[in-house]
C-alpha cells in the first residue's frame, strides 16, 4: 500500500563536497560501499545525468541556495576576502522560512561570514569557517564560535539530531546538513584509519592516460596524481626503484584509500539520520536528498580535485526519497542541472520558485507525468530553454568554470554544453576577473567528444571534418543557452542562425 502524500513534507538535504557518483553504491562503484546512501535509491529515485553548472566549491553552494548561475548570484569563484556572498538575496530557505517551515543549516556553508554573509532564511545555523578541519572544529554560530571536539562529520550530524529534537514538532521543517567530507585533505576518523588498509582498489581504465588530443588546458593543469603533496600521502616516502607508472599507481593507492575512508564515515552518518527519522516516526512525512556540490576525479584521466567540464568534474549524484511520491527503485535519465534543487525544494512545499530562479521543479519528472516543465514551470513563466518544445525537458546544459589559472591547479577557464550524446567545451584563453585567477592568456581551444561512443572523452573530435555540422550547431546552441540564461563570455561565439526559441 502506498504511504499518503505529506502536503508540506519536511525535508532533509545532505550535501557533501567531492563525493564522485563513482564512490556510490547506487551509481555503480567498484571501488566502495554506501549502504545507507543505497538503501536511500532503494526506498526512492536515482537521478543518472544531474550535473553542476560550476565545479568549485563556493559558486555551486550560492547555486544551491538560489537557484541561479554563477554570473547571476555573483559566487564566480572561491569565497575569500574580497569575494563573499551577498545573503540577502532570494533564497529557496528564505522562502521555505516565510511559508512557515523552521529551516536550519549546519555544516559547511564556504560563502563568507560576518554582516550581509552569514546565513540568512534560516532560524538555526552552526557553520564552519571556510573549509573548517576533520578533526576538532570550530563553527560560526549567531553567538560567535565555538569548538567541538571530535570527528568532523560526526560532529556535524550531532548537531543535526540536537536541532531535531528541540525543532516544533508541529510545524514542518527544512534542514540543510552540508558536509565538509569527503574534501582535500582526505583525513579519515580514528575508526577507519586502516580500512582498506590489505587490499588494492581497482584502478580506473583511464588513470594513465597520456591526454593527448585534448586542449592544452588538460595538460597544462596541475591535478595529477604526481601532483599530490606529501599532507595527502600522510608523508608516506615514495618506494625507491619505482617505474613512473608504478609510482603513479602507488600514489593512487594511497589517495583513493583516505579518500574512501572519509566517505566511510559520511556514509554511517547519513544512516544514523534516516535511524532517527525511523524511531521517531518521520520517515514517512520526510523528503531526504543526497547530493554533492559537484564532482570529483578519482585517478580518472591521471587527476583528483574538479573544476574541469569533463563528466567526472561536472556530474554529480542526486538521490531522493519522498515517500508517497517517488517510486521506490525508480531511476530518471533526464538532465538534471544543481540550478533545479532550489525550484525542486519549494515545488515540493506546494511553492512557486522566485521569478529570478532558473532551474525548474522535478516534481513533475518525480510524479511521472512526463513532461517536466508543465504545471509548476509554465505556470511560473518560465521560457522553455532553447532548442526544446513546450512541455519537454531540457535537452542540454550549460556549464561555466571562471577561475582561469587558479592558484591551486593551474586550471583554465572554460564554458561549453553538454546534451544527451555530445559535449562541447571552450577553452577562451582568458579568465574574469574572479578571485585567485591570473592575468595569464592562452591561446583559446575547443573539445568536442561523442559521449556514446567515447564515454570516457578520450577522443577530442573538435577538427575533425566529418563532425564540422555538429560542432556548428552545437556552437549556436551555446550561444543560444548562453543568451537564454543571461551569461555573455567575451567575444568568440557567432550570432544564431536564426531566433531562439522562447516557446
Amino acid at each position: 500500500m502506498t504511504a499518503p502524500v505529506p502536503r508540506r513534507p519536511n525535508i532533509i538535504l545532505f550535501m557533501t563536497d567531492d563525493h564522485a557518483p563513482a564512490a556510490i553504491g547506487a551509481y555503480g562503484s567498484v571501488i566502495n560501499k554506501t549502504p545507507s546512501v543505497d538503501r536511500l535509491a532503494a526506498e526512492g529515485t536515482v537521478f543518472d545525468n544531474t550535473f553542476c553548472t560550476n565545479a568549485i566549491c563556493s559558486p555551486a553552494r550560492a547555486t544551491l541556495l538560489t537557484g541561479t548561475y554563477s554570473h547571476v548570484n555573483g559566487m564566480t569563484s572561491l569565497e575569500g576576502p574580497t569575494h563573499k556572498f551577498d545573503a540577502s538575496q532570494p533564497s529557496f530557505p528564505k522562502l521555505l522560512q516565510e511559508a512557515g517551515y523552521q529551516t536550519a543549516i549546519i555544516g559547511k556553508w564556504h560563502l563568507g561570514h560576518g554582516e550581509g554573509h552569514d546565513p540568512q532564511g534560516f532560524d538555526h545555523w552552526e557553520i564552519l569557517p571556510e573549509h573548517g578541519v576533520y578533526h576538532d572544529p570550530d563553527f560560526v554560530t549567531a553567538e560567535g564560535r565555538k569548538k567541538y571536539p571530535g570527528y568532523v562529520t560526526d560532529i556535524i550530524t550531532d548537531l543535526a539530531l540536537n536541532w531535531l529534537d528541540k525543532r516544533d514538532p508541529d510545524k514542518p521543517f527544512c534542514l540543510l546538513v552540508q558536509h565538509k567530507a569527503p574534501h582535500r585533505a582526505f583525513e579519515p576518523a580514528e575508526r577507519h584509519k586502516h580500512l582498506y588498509e590489505h587490499e588494492d582498489i581497482p584502478v580506473p581504465p583511464t588513470l594513465h592516460d597520456d591526454l593527448d588530443g585534448r586542449a592544452p588546458a588538460a595538460r597544462e593543469a596541475e591535478m595529477s596524481m604526481e601532483d599530490l603533496t606529501d599532507e595527502d600521502l600522510k608523508g608516506a616516502p615514495v618506494p625507491p626503484g619505482l617505474s613512473p607508472r608504478e609510482e603513479r599507481e602507488w600514489r593512487y593507492q594511497r589517495y583513493i584509500k583516505d579518500y574512501l575512508r572519509v566517505v566511510a564515515a559520511l556514509d554511517e552518518n547519513v544512516g544514523r539520520v534516516l535511524h532517527y527519522l525511523d524511531i521517531t516516526g518521520l520517515d514517512a512525512s520526510t523528503a531526504v536528498a543526497y547530493t554533492s556540490d559537484h564532482g570529483f576525479f578519482l585517478g580518472e584521466h591521471g587527476w583528483f580535485d574538479k573544476r574541469f567540464m569533463y563528466e567526472e568534474g561536472m556530474r554529480i549524484p542526486l538521490v531522493l526519497r519522498w515517500p508517497g511520491v517517488a517510486e521506490a527503485g525508480s531511476r530518471h535519465e533526464e538532465l538534471v542541472a544543481n540550478i533545479d534543487y532550489a525550484p525542486t525544494l519549494l515545488a515540493m512545499a506546494g511553492l512557486p520558485p522566485h521569478p529570478r530562479m532558473q532551474g525548474r521543479s522535478l516534481v513533475p519528472l518525480l510524479k511521472g507525468d512526463g513532461k517536466g516543465v508543465a504545471g509548476e514551470a509554465d505556470e511560473a513563466g518560465k521560457a522553455c530553454e532553447p532548442g526544446e518544445a513546450k512541455g519537454a525537458w531540457r535537452d542540454a546544459v550549460y556549464y561555466r568554470y571562471y577561475m582561469h589559472l587558479d592558484v591551486c591547479h593551474n586550471v583554465q577557464a572554460c564554458y561549453g554544453i553538454r546534451t544527451r550524446t555530445h559535449k562541447l567545451i571552450h577553452y577562451p584563453g582568458h579568465g574574469s576577473g574572479a578571485d585567485g585567477a591570473k592575468d595569464a592568456p592562452r591561446t583559446p581551444a575547443w573539445e568536442l567528444f561523442d559521449l556514446t561512443t567515447d564515454p570516457n572523452e578520450l577522443h577530442n573530435l573538435y577538427d575533425d571534418p566529418r563532425y564540422a555540422d555538429l560542432v556548428a550547431e552545437l556552437t549556436v546552441r551555446l550561444a543560444e543557452l548562453q543568451r537564454h540564461f543571461g551569461d555573455t563570455p567575451e567575444g568568440v561565439l557567432p550570432a544564431p542562425a536564426a531566433t531562439p526559441s522562447t516557446s
